[in-house]
């Protein structure tokens, strides 16, 4: 096995070393007009630049060299050009320092010293000579543009604009040294135009094999300065693409016919004979013998797509059904929110409760009393007051006793010990039956803020949808040339508008290429503002990855975080959150849980958690607070949390801050100090929730303050905490919190009296 593997590499080495020669002695017969022979050079500095074998590269390059011309000037040419082309190679290997591409054209020009001083001696005109050197480096960039692709990157993407135009040009210079090869009037030539005509045909666009038919043809006429082939080469090509299908029997009988055509009934050939035919036979022979797969991967290569209009109209369209499915969801949410609303019982007012269980106490106790008509009919209104005061005692004290009965009441009345009793009992199943009905109530009113929400939530998203995307084709072809240019391979690439102030480009690179700095800098450049990659994800292809960017935000921000626990507490009721939102935004909550300990913590951190869940669901602020205030309500543990939010624009630098019984927000600029004082009780507190909110500005270098009472409390007032902001000097938004943090603690002789937290956003210019 191990002989097998070893015999097939040298095989694959003498296949290599064949491809070589072939190309090389081709290259040294194109030439410009006859006069000089500049493109083999190239050729042989472009291989070696694309990582081939020096030492097959090289020896391949004198023999083609020899097989030209056998004599002492072309072999010490040829020795010079290799020796200065293998050397500095290894020079740099040895270094392990990459060769740039100027460096490639400098020791190209060297190599060529030997060449130029023969030539001068011979008596070439000075002019011709330094055009020489000068169309030898210009088609070895251009030879370097096209290997890159094909050796270096594989056959699996395609070429942008510049590598199909320097294909084009290799194209052309080998047609040049192929229009002078004919074995016994066999033509090389045409066998070669036959087939390309024949594959480009096939795997691209009609048109295409017309142009390619035209190249190929000026190649013929820079080589021998006549364009005897340019005719039939057209001909060949408007047939072809007449009778292009996926059955590749029918170009290549065109191909064939348009060929006798151009011979004998058109006579564009000065002599033709039946030699002259059987070079198109074999290239057609050739184009249908070969594999399919072969022509599916020349496909992705030369593929020039740009438009794609009908994916485009698709995703138009599906935006369109999908703004029309979530309008209709959004009214069926929007009805369901009013249904709820309606399901809803309200509770007796307190003079309603009071009549209730008067008449239930009469009707339970004064029933068959000797006294009744005495007390209810003589005294009615005198004894009705009376148990109303005794109810609402009951209900404020959660009962009553003998010491709250009047006198009166107790000299004339053998039923006192009942009376207390019942009262006592009915107060007690009407305070548990209205708790009941306000959770219900509460739990349908929480439903119902949920259904407006989410039909909030999707009338918002069937607006986002509503417009046409407006899909850049030219920047799409222009995004995939640069980053060519720039050797990160880009399979594909969408660039829409978004809106009127966001452009948004998704791309198709390689893995490797997905954090390089160039990415970023070149769809910037070409789409004409300031791109930031928002999401980065496996493409469908194995090797790939999918790069979303969209117009970077005016404005950004960093944080930083100070923390300290309750000194003799073994965990913090602070809990702080950190969230990017959609539409370029960032969410910063600061949650304080009543007291210190486990249970703090746990109730600030179902609070922060839930605040979580409904920014990243997208609702609104108003239902948000509305929402976790509720559930929070129906715990009816006693334990309570402030609330600290600070949401930033990061595209207009608004601020919303939103504030439920937390201390004052502190807006730290380069001149002053703004105090945003707290208010409003804490979360959890009371069904219904009114919480402080104030929208600001804010300009570059700005830093939010927010900070737990813990921290506020350690300072005499929000003036001397204002004062000690004012007094910082570093502009670190972590090293500003700790400063904060520090002076608190020091405030209290180095104890922590309560849980510290301070958290510090920085806002600047992006």
């Amino acid at each position: 096995m191990e002989k097998f593997i070893r015999i097939n590499k040298y095989l694959r080495y003498v296949i290599a070393l064949a491809i070589y020669f072939v190309l090389f002695f081709v290259l040294q017969h194109a030439s410009v007009g006859g006069a000089i022979y500049p493109f083999a050079i190239g050729m042989m500095f472009s291989l070696v630049w694309a990582n081939q074998k020096v030492w097959l590269v090289c020896p391949a390059y004198i023999l083609a060299a020899v097989a030209c011309s056998i004599n002492f000037e072309n072999i010490i040419s040829a020795l010079a050009m290799v020796l200065l082309c293998a050397l500095p190679y290894y020079i740099h290997v040895l270094c392990k320092k990459n060769m740039r591409k100027y460096e490639l054209g400098i020791y190209a020009v060297i190599g060529q010293s030997a060449n130029i001083v023969f030539q001068a001696l011979g008596g070439l005109h000075p002019l011709l000579i330094i055009a020489q050197v000068i169309i030898s480096i210009l088609f070895l960039y251009a030879i370097v543009n096209i290997f890159e692709p094909l050796i270096v990157r594989g056959f699996a993407y395609k070429l942008t604009s510049l590598e199909l135009i320097c294909g084009a040009i290799l194209l052309l210079i080998f047609s040049d040294g192929l229009s002078g090869f004919s074995f016994f009037g066999f033509s090389c030539l045409k066998l070669f135009v036959a087939f390309i005509l024949l594959a480009v045909s096939y795997t691209t666009k009609g048109y295409n094999a017309c142009l390619v038919a035209g190249v190929l043809g000026l190649g013929t006429m820079l080589g021998t300065n006549n364009a005897v082939y340019v005719a039939p080469f057209i001909l060949w090509s408007l047939a072809i693409s007449c009778f292009r299908t996926r059955n590749r029997i029918f170009p290549s009988l065109a191909i064939i016919i348009a060929e006798l055509v151009s011979g004998y009934y058109f006579t564009l050939y000065y002599n033709f004979i039946w030699l002259d035919f059987l070079p198109v036979i074999l290239g057609a022979a050739i184009f249908f013998l070969l594999p399919k797969a072969w022509y599916d991967q020349v496909a992705v290569l030369l593929s020039t797509t740009s438009d794609r209009l009908a994916m485009k109209n698709v995703v138009n369209r599906n935006r369109e059904v999908l703004h029309r499915r979530l309008s209709n969801l959004s009214e069926v949410f929007c009805d369901m929110n009013e249904v709820f609303k309606k399901l809803i019982k309200q509770n007796m007012s307190e003079d309603e409760v009071k009549d209730m269980l008067f008449e239930e106490v009469r009707g339970q106790i004064c029933k068959g009393c000797p006294e009744y008509k005495h007390c209810h009919r003589t005294f009615s209104d005198d004894t009705k007051k009376m148990f109303e005061e005794l109810i609402q005692i009951s209900i404020e004290k959660g009962k009553i006793t003998l010491l709250d009965i009047p006198s009166y009441l107790t000299s004339r009345c053998g039923k006192t010990n009942n009376l207390i009793s019942e009262i006592n009992t009915l107060t007690s199943q009407y305070k548990n039956y209205a708790n009941l009905v306000g959770n219900v109530d509460t739990s349908k009113m929480l439903i119902a803020d949920q259904l407006g929400g989410i039909s909030s939530i999707m009338k918002g998203l069937a607006s986002e949808v509503d417009a046409m995307v407006s899909f850049d084709s030219t920047r799409e072809g222009k995004i995939i040339d640069e980053l060519a240019y720039n050797n990160i391979v880009c399979t594909d690439a969408v660039v829409y508008e978004k809106d009127a102030r966001t452009m948004m480009a998704s791309l198709i690179v390689r893995d490797e290429d997905v954090d390089r700095v160039k990415l970023q800098q070149t769809v910037s450049k070409v789409c004409g503002n300031k791109m930031t990659p928002y999401e980065i994800y496996p493409a469908s292809r194995a090797g790939l990855k999918t790069v979303n960017l969209k117009t970077a935000p005016r404005f950004d921000c960093i944080f930083g975080l100070s923390n300290k626990t309750k000194s003799g507490s073994s965990v913090s009721g602070d809990n702080h959150s950190v969230l990017r939102l959609d539409g370029d935004k960032f969410m910063f909550a600061l949650c304080d849980g009543m007291g210190s300990g486990t249970k703090a913590n746990e109730k600030s951190d179902t609070a922060i958690g839930l605040i979580e869940n409904f920014y990243k669901a997208g609702f609104d602020n108003e239902i948000i607070l509305s929402s976790v205030n509720k559930l929070l309500n129906l715990e009816k543990d006693e334990i309570f949390s402030t609330l600290d939010i600070c949401v930033v624009d990061l595209r207009s630098g608004l601020v919303d801050l939103i504030k439920m019984g937390s201390p004052s927000t502190y807006i730290r600029s380069e001149e002053e100090c703004k105090i945003v004082e707290g208010g409003a009780l804490p979360i959890g507190v009371l069904n219904n929730v009114n919480a402080l909110t104030k929208k600001l500005v804010v300009s570059g270098k700005d830093l939010i303050v927010l900070c737990s009472d813990g921290v506020s409390d350690s300072f005499g007032s929000d003036g001397e905490l204002k004062d000690f902001i004012l007094s910082i000097r570093n502009s670190n938004p972590q090293e500003f919190a700790d400063k904060i943090v520090e002076k608190a603690i020091a405030n209290n002789n180095g104890y922590a009296v309560d849980d510290m937290t301070c958290m510090v956003v920085k806002v600047f210019e992006g």
